[in-house]
């Protein structure tokens, strides 16, 4: 039973209470959203609360006074149930034969390297099966069928971050049912038909192309995907959960209230100055200084204005340590060994994780590439975003973490720090995918990024000699060098495959089509292939490190 305090009575509000705190919406409304007392202090004889607002990010997490505090609705932390007792001894539970003979083999087992799946579901091992998707195209009255759901905080264990389906597939008594792709059931993946089982369709083979017929209006295509007769389910397309080792996923297990709460109240880069959204791993000293400075060039960190102009007669950086690999314009990107630059990179891990929750695990840059976006003008390159990546990923991310600064975001950069990743994947011969879990913005980001991409290549496709152009899945991954379980579920997110006459079909309305062009209008942000300049190296060998 949730006690409430007497609005009357003095309470002292601790640790743990929950109660309504006044803030501002978007709207620059008042609010009055639940919010959980994390931490308290006493400054210049007046009480501080720092809140966490349930069901909000924690970037939104804040110090507020007292007179934003609805006393009349506090509820008090609720004491932990006692869980039931063996032995006399508290906290454990009652034994079974099952659990023992558990026990037993767990004290003789090792163990691994990486950390189990947190998802709903384990990763099961990849069989080798042929990876294109079938598809003939066939022209059908367009169904305004678009729908773009909502994104939500992200479970750690997920390996794509929750979307709420606002079209789902609906069920059909007439075929089977779609199956999930991830381990949260959002994004889902399409079964071929079951062995031994075969079922009617208009195209025979596996290695079928897409087909898409082109007639007066394009804008109302629909692309057919029938199943393979006599194939076997793979596991081929279900993502492998996010390593804990050997990236730079930071692990969660460790938590406390003080990792939980933002330490450092400002930070001035250049002519920027930043209000962090989490918690960073700057020295305990620096964290009571009502502003961090840092130099914008080699991002080294000082106490104070005046160290930093000392600094600034010394430093000799007028843009990132590493190699110019891209420039045009006044934008450029910058390649940096995390092995040979690695005060640099860890300084820049240090910035990132002041805007990133869950990743950058800072102290060990050596396995990482670091690829720096800036801005030039006269007084030098100035960081924009970066995104990092392993020298060698086995489960072929291109992208460990990716950043755009506060002040650059909702310009581009963050969609065009993406394309630059896949153009490097392209140039290494590779597809690759983001390691996972994504932050919300990320997941937007990237969720745009693909369906933008993607439906590019669907609405270039032109008749060939007055035969329908052709196209599959892997192709369409060959092209973009995005990985196939990230087509797929892109396709599936756009809510454009449909069951018709036993196939599944992409259908492209025409809202599609204007959402998309209206969408392409305003992306002036592009990467041009011809002004990089990058070569790969074999990661393989300890020589090239």
């Amino acid at each position: 039973m949730t006690k409430m305090a007497d609005s009357s009575s003095s309470v002292e509000i601790v640790e743990g209470c929950r109660l309504p705190v006044l803030r501002k919406n978007q709207e620059h409304e008042d609010e009055w959203p639940l919010a959980e007392i994390l931490s308290v202090k006493e400054v210049s004889g007046r009480k501080l609360y720092y809140v966490h607002y349930i069901d909000f990010n924690k970037r939104l997490d804040e110090w507020v006074t007292v007179d934003r505090l609805d006393m009349k609705k506090l509820q008090f932390p609720k004491k932990e149930a006692k869980t039931p007792t063996k032995n006399g001894l508290p906290g454990s539970r009652p034994s079974s034969p099952e659990r023992e003979v558990r026990k037993s083999l767990d004290l003789n087992v090792q163990p691994t390297a990486t950390a189990p799946s947190r998802g709903k579901t384990l990763p099961t091992p990849k069989r080798k099966v042929e990876s294109t998707v079938p598809l003939v195209a066939q022209v059908t009255p367009a169904s305004p069928v678009f729908s773009l759901p909502v994104s939500t905080e992200t479970p750690q264990g997920a390996i794509f971050p929750a979307v709420r389906e606002t079209n789902a597939f609906k069920s059909r008594e007439d075929h089977e049912q779609l199956s999930s792709l991830t381990t949260n059931g959002t994004a889902r993946r399409l079964i071929p038909a079951q062995p031994g089982r075969k079922r009617k369709a208009n195209c025979g083979g596996t290695d079928e192309m897409i087909k898409v017929l082109q007639y007066n209006n394009p804008q109302s295509a629909s692309v057919f995907l029938p199943p393979p007769e006599d194939s076997q389910d793979s596991s081929d397309g279900i993502p492998t959960a996010p390593r804990m080792t050997g990236s730079l996923v930071s692990d969660r297990s460790h938590d406390d209230i003080v990792t939980r709460m933002k330490n450092i109240e400002c930070i001035e880069l250049g002519r920027h100055r930043l209000k962090p959204w989490y918690f960073s791993p700057y020295p305990q000293e620096l964290t009571s200084l009502p502003i961090l400075y840092l130099c914008e060039f080699c991002l080294k960190y000082l106490k104070s204005l005046k160290c930093l102009q000392r600094h600034l007669t010394k430093c000799n950086l007028r843009h990132p340590p590493g190699n110019e690999i891209y420039r045009k314009g006044t934008i450029s990107f910058f390649e940096i060994d995390g092995r040979k630059n690695k005060t640099y990179s860890q300084n820049l891990c240090l910035l990132a994780k002041c805007f990133l929750d869950h990743k950058t695990l800072y102290y060990d840059t050596d396995p990482f590439l670091f690829y720096v976006m800036t801005e030039y003008d006269c007084k030098g390159f100035h960081i924009v975003g970066y995104f990092s990546k392993e020298k060698e990923s086995t489960e072929d991310y291109n992208v460990a973490c990716i950043l755009t600064l506060p002040p650059y975001q909702r310009r581009g950069y963050g969609k065009l720090l993406i394309e630059f990743s896949y153009e490097l994947s392209k140039v290494e011969g590779k597809t690759g995918t983001p390691e996972k879990p994504l932050s919300d913005l990320g997941l937007l980001s990237y969720r745009s990024y693909w369906s933008q991409t993607i439906l590019e290549i669907l609405m270039d496709l032109k008749p060939d000699n007055g035969e329908r152009p052709q196209i599959t899945i892997n192709e369409i991954s060959e092209i973009t060098s995005v990985k196939k379980e990230d087509v797929i579920s892109t396709l599936q997110y756009l809510n454009l495959i449909n069951y018709y006459k036993g196939q599944y079909i992409l259908t492209l309305s025409e809202d599609i089509v204007e959402g998309h062009e209206r969408a392409m209008q305003k992306r002036h942000l592009r990467i041009d292939p011809k002004c990089l300049h990058f070569t790969p190296k074999d990661w393989s060998k300890r020589g090239k490190w």
